[in-house]
Order: C-alpha cells, then sequence, then structure tokens
C-alpha cells in the first residue's frame, strides 16, 4: 500500500520532525510512505477568515498532489488539516470550482486520515512498537476532538507506548486558545484560555503534554515555556516513532521552537 505524507504548512515551515516522525511510524508498519513535493496548504486560514473563493487554487493543489490513484491513502498528523480537508473542500469546489474539482475532492477528501485514525482503523493495531519511559498527558485539539472524532484513538495509541504512562488532563475537552488566527484577532482571550490549559497541565504533574496538532503544542509550549514549567510539548508522532533502538531525544522541533517564544 502506498501511504502520502501531508506535511502541512505549518509541519513543514516549523515543525518537519513530526512528519519524519510519522513516515517512521508509518514504514514501520510496512507502508510505501511517498511525498508529493507540489503539495502546500489545506486552506483553512483562508476559509475560516472569508476568503473562501480564494482558497480555491489552494484545493486544486491539493487534488494535483493526492487524488493521484497511484496513492492509496493520505495522512497527515493534524486533525485540524484533516478536518478541513474533509469538511471544507468538497463544499467549496462546488461552489466555486469546476466538476473536475469537485470529483477530485471528493476522492482527496475521501482517503485522507490523521495519522491516529490511519493507525488504528486502517493499519489496524494500537502497537507500533514505540518506548517512551515518562509521565505524558494528551491534549485534544478541537478539530480532533469535534470535527473528525478521533475519539480514544490516540489515548490508546499512547497506552501501548511501553514504558508510557499517560495521566488524564483535567478538561480536556476545552480549547488551548490558539484556534489559528483566533490568538492573532483576540490575543488576550486566547492568553486567558491557554493560561488555564497550561494550570491543568500542570496540575498531571507529567513531564511532558502531547497532541495530534502542532500548532497547539506551538501555543501551549509557549506558555509553558514563558511560565517555566519545566514540561515538554511534544507531537504524538514523535513519541510513536521513539523505540529503545532509537530514543527521542528533548531536541524535537516542537521543543526546540517553543524555547524560542
Amino acid at each position: 500500500m502506498r501511504v502520502a505524507l501531508f506535511s502541512t504548512c505549518i509541519g513543514d515551515a516549523l515543525f518537519p520532525d513530526a512528519h519524519k516522525a510519522s513516515a517512521i511510524v508509518l514504514s514501520r508498519l510496512g507502508y510505501d510512505v511517498v511525498f508529493p513535493e507540489q503539495q502546500t496548504c489545506c486552506g483553512q486560514m483562508h476559509v475560516n477568515t472569508g476568503y473562501k473563493e480564494q482558497a480555491i487554487p489552494i484545493i486544486e493543489t491539493y487534488v494535483d498532489a493526492f487524488a493521484d490513484p497511484s496513492i492509496d491513502y493520505v495522512v497527515a498528523p493534524s486533525g485540524s488539516c484533516t478536518g478541513a480537508v474533509r469538511e471544507q473542500h468538497v463544499e467549496l469546489a462546488e461552489r466555486f470550482g469546476s466538476k473536475a474539482l469537485v470529483d477530485g475532492a471528493k476522492i482527496a477528501a475521501k482517503k485522507t486520515y490523521d495519522l491516529s485514525e490511519f493507525i488504528v482503523d486502517v493499519a489496524g493495531t494500537y502497537d507500533v512498537g514505540a518506548f517512551f519511559p515518562h509521565r505524558v498527558t494528551y491534549h485534544s485539539s478541537c478539530h480532533s476532538l469535534r470535527f473528525i472524532k478521533v475519539g480514544e484513538r490516540p489515548k490508546e495509541l499512547l497506552r501501548h507506548v511501553e514504558g508510557l504512562e499517560l495521566v488524564d488532563l483535567p478538561n480536556a475537552e476545552e480549547c488551548c486558545g490558539f484556534g489559528g488566527t483566533f490568538s492573532v484577532k483576540m490575543p488576550e482571550v486566547s492568553s486567558a484560555m491557554v493560561s488555564d490549559k497550561v494550570r491543568h497541565i500542570k496540575d498531571t504533574q507529567a513531564e511532558y503534554v502531547t497532541a495530534g496538532d502542532s500548532s497547539c503544542l506551538m501555543n501551549i509550549g509557549g506558555a509553558l515555556s514563558r511560565q517555566h514549567q519545566g514540561i515538554r510539548s511534544i507531537h504524538m508522532a514523535e513519541i510513536l516513532a521513539s523505540t529503545k533502538e532509537h530514543p527521542l531525544t528533548p531536541t524535537s522541533a516542537v521543543y526546540k521552537k517553543e524555547k524560542m517564544l
């Protein structure tokens, strides 16, 4: 089976380690992982700020990259971008695009999965051979929780990581306050929300907080760093890629970037 990795724009620009880790995990599961170089953004920021018709060229690029029949599945380590592809692309193509774009958007959206969805639903496993001997708490990103409804998949994957102690996060259903352009338009509200999130994370006494979205981890990690909490943010893909033979070191892209915020 041939799996295309959708890196997402934030992953490509800021957090490549999470996407490299995703490729490692998928390869370990026996898939032929490819990376279409023409891929760019999912267009979510444009759509969510009202530039819906202007997002059509981005959707066309996504279709060109991933509707290819030689690609069996598309996997993104981002519930947010997966949600945008599945919830927005076909609707916008029907409204502003051609019939060919509609057909292509349907094909591409149907085979696009979040990483945790793919591992559980397609690969059919919870155990990817990972080893991560640390106390970890999990943050459910809004799109993962409410749009694509990944449910307990990420937590079950973490529970099957050897050595990992998973602790529940209080008020886990609450947003971290990032919300893409929301954090730019309403910075005071966003700051208050992430402060609440960090307080709950601190209450778990975890060493790491993980999630399926780098954008949430950037926001949370930045707040943790500014408050000198000593808790690191890390993408779940990096945990799943860590093994006894090749353990994760605290030089992940998320960790390095949060120290700069």
